[in-house]
């Protein structure tokens, strides 16, 4: 599904990406896990097109995607939620989805199916009436993902899905993204600061320390990593 393949990428004269290599399958969950500033978002932005890595390539179903702007990775299937992504506040749950599906789905009937199919798998029903600046942070980031989904990605990039959220919330989104692989074989990439909550939704995992992927895996067997325990984890890291 991609490849990402000697990727390099920087501002100025900082490197934060050196060398990154690895890949995801359809269908398959894949973390990125590291400290502040490791580069997880700028790899994320870079696989979306929304910077221009210094060297490298990024290859998706055989297609390389240097050339490709952000519109037309989404066009190709490349989804991305961004941390913070902002919605309309004065418009409704149901108005915010009609917004963007108006832009993305030509077919009116089939528009307000895709519509009603994502209100009912994020269990908006309940408020989509309500307008978006009144939910809560837990309602506003299920919001933004089925968004991201009126356009039927083929591949999901989350930027810090579980951020400021609690406990139960965070359980509803892990079930979701294992959804979104087992019911319609979306590839998904995220990163979280929270990594039990990362790796317990997961297939596999990539530890990004100074840039570089210093081990991948799945879950179960990073946490033996020496390199990903010397990098992030440390020695008494465990899942559960």
């Amino acid at each position: 599904m991609l490849q990402v393949r000697d990727l390099c990428c920087g501002y100025r004269d900082i490197t934060v990406l050196r060398d990154i290599n690895f890949e995801i399958e359809e269908g398959e969950t894949l973390a990125l896990v590291g400290s502040n500033g490791a580069g997880k978002t700028t790899l994320l932005m870079s696989i979306s097109g929304h910077i221009s890595p210094n060297s490298g390539k990024i290859i998706m179903n055989g297609a390389d995607l240097a050339s490709k702007g952000p519109d037309k990775r989404c066009v190709l299937g490349v989804g991305l939620v961004p941390e913070g992504r902002r919605i309309f506040p004065d418009l409704t749950v149901f108005e915010n989805l009609k917004a963007i599906a108006e832009i993305k789905i030509d077919n009116r009937s089939y528009r307000e199916e895709k519509i009603n199919s994502l209100i009912s798998k994020f269990e908006l029903d309940s408020i989509r009436d309500i307008k978006a600046d009144f939910l809560s942070g837990g309602q506003k980031k299920k919001l933004v993902i089925a968004i991201a989904l009126i356009s039927d990605p083929k591949i999901l990039l989350l930027d810090e899905p579980f951020a400021a959220l609690d406990v139960m919330t965070i359980k509803t989104l892990q079930e979701i993204i294992v959804d979104l692989q087992r019911l319609n074989n979306i590839s998904v990439i995220l990163c979280d600061h929270q990594a039990r909550d990362l790796l317990a939704c997961v297939d596999t995992a990539a530890i990004i320390h100074n840039g570089k992927v210093v081990a991948q895996g799945t879950p179960t067997s990073l946490i033996q990593n020496i390199d990903a325990r010397n990098a992030y984890f440390g020695d008494s890291f465990k899942i559960s």
